[in-house]
């Protein structure tokens, strides 16, 4: 009855969808979805049906806030050739050079070259689509002109948690850890210390409920040195892949050595390589897979490779229904059941895979202090939860189970 059930829903699954904003077709749904039920035919057929149900609820829904937030800030985003968020009439050439940048402004448009990504040894210029060209008729025509050259859009990400109810739960306390770590998200309050903040978006670096709570689970986990880089401000075109880069590069500037992201978009060009720099320099970066249900499409930057790539359990160590889905797993950490403070300082319980990456993010520094590689060490440290061995379900194991708890 149950396998009958099972085929039922997934037939119903198969419906047609929008093919738009990264929306998968029915087929990449399939996979994802039926890899969550095969794992719970365990629990009874009404648990079952909830799951699907939110699953695709959850699908539907990423579609619907990513299409709201273009149609309302229309000045600022639009979609790519891709169908994602992206700002509006700014392309991305990487390995800009003087003869680029020319063919670019033969044909209308404007150029200017970052130096903020100097630290990562990457050349990059903005280029500004002319007047009532599309960003995707854009990207058609530079890349039949400039031949080889990797171009993009510069693709929204978005942060990966929300604050829910207020709560009252304890704040982890952890030993202090003498690593420094980065933080790219959006801004922290001031009740948060941190050595420095700076801003890569418009109004920022400003106060914010996420970056705030990501902040002081760092701290609280033992974390004495934060650097926080607020990719988001005031922007509603805030999170590109250009400001993420940036952000990077001005944290192996500082000489951090793990960084902590709780933020998902797409795969883009631009961040994949700025990612790939960060690692070669000795930096390892800490990702969350998101909060958009395992038929959403990979997460990234926790999809790059060698990137940490991090999931989510509540407080009975099971993991959390909206957890999204990276290429790899790495670890699973408490992001349900615990609290942590927003803007104004009130605690309020915190649910996500956002909340996760943090407390892995500080284990990872930890083993740096200690003198031990960062893998080994979490491996050793890792409860193992599910199928024995690592799994698609909780990675290589749960990470700071006590944190936040």
């Amino acid at each position: 009855m149950r396998r009958a059930f099972l085929s039922l829903v997934l037939l119903g699954l198969a419906s047609p969808a929008p093919a738009q904003i990264g929306l998968p077709r029915p087929g990449e749904v399939l996979g994802p979805v039926a890899g969550t039920l095969d794992r719970t035919l365990d629990r009874t057929l009404e648990g079952t049906r909830d799951i699907a149900t939110g699953v695709t609820q959850l699908a539907r829904e990423r579609v619907q806030r990513l299409t709201a937030l273009a149609r309302a800030n229309p000045q600022r985003i639009e979609l790519d050739d891709r169908g994602e968020p992206a700002r509006r009439g700014i392309v991305l050439l990487l390995d800009a050079d003087a003869a680029s940048i020319a063919a670019a402004r033969k044909l209308g448009f404007g150029a200017s070259q970052s130096d903020d990504l100097d630290a990562l040894g990457i050349a990059t210029a903005e280029l500004t689509v002319p007047e009532g060209m599309s960003l995707a008729r854009a990207l058609k025509a530079l890349r039949k002109a400039l031949p080889g050259k990797e171009l993009s859009a510069d693709v929204l990400h978005f942060e990966s948690g929300a604050a829910a109810t207020q709560g009252s739960a304890p704040s982890p306390n952890g030993t202090p850890i003498d690593t420094p770590v980065g933080l790219i998200d959006s801004g922290v309050a001031s009740l948060v210390p941190v050595a420095e903040q700076r801003g890569f978006a418009t109004g920022a670096p400003g106060a914010s409920d996420h970056g705030t709570a990501v902040a002081a689970l760092l701290r609280g986990a033992g974390v004495k040195t934060l650097y926080a880089a607020d990719v988001y401000g005031r922007d509603p075109a805030g999170g590109g892949a250009l400001a993420i880069a940036k952000a990077l590069g001005w944290l192996v500037g500082k000489k951090v050595r793990i960084v902590s992201i709780s933020l998902v978009g797409p795969r883009n060009p631009l961040l994949e390589r700025a990612v790939a720099a960060t690692l070669a320099r000795g930096t390892l970066v800490v990702a969350a897979v998101g909060n958009d249900g395992p038929s959403a499409p990979p997460a990234y930057p926790a999809s790059y490779p060698g990137v940490l790539a991090i999931t989510a359990v509540d407080g009975r160590n099971r993991p959390l229904i909206e957890a999204g889905r990276a290429l790899h797993l790495d670890y699973s950490a408490p992001g349900a059941d615990i609290s942590a403070p927003d803007a104004r300082g009130t605690r309020k319980a915190v649910r996500g895979t956002s909340y996760a990456t943090p407390l892995v993010a500080a284990r990872a520094a930890a083993a740096l202090d200690a003198g031990r590689p960062v893998r080994a060490a979490l491996d050793a440290e890792a409860q193992d939860l599910g199928r024995k061995g690592p799994d698609d379900r909780f990675g290589r194991g749960l990470i700071c189970g006590a944190c936040g708890r």
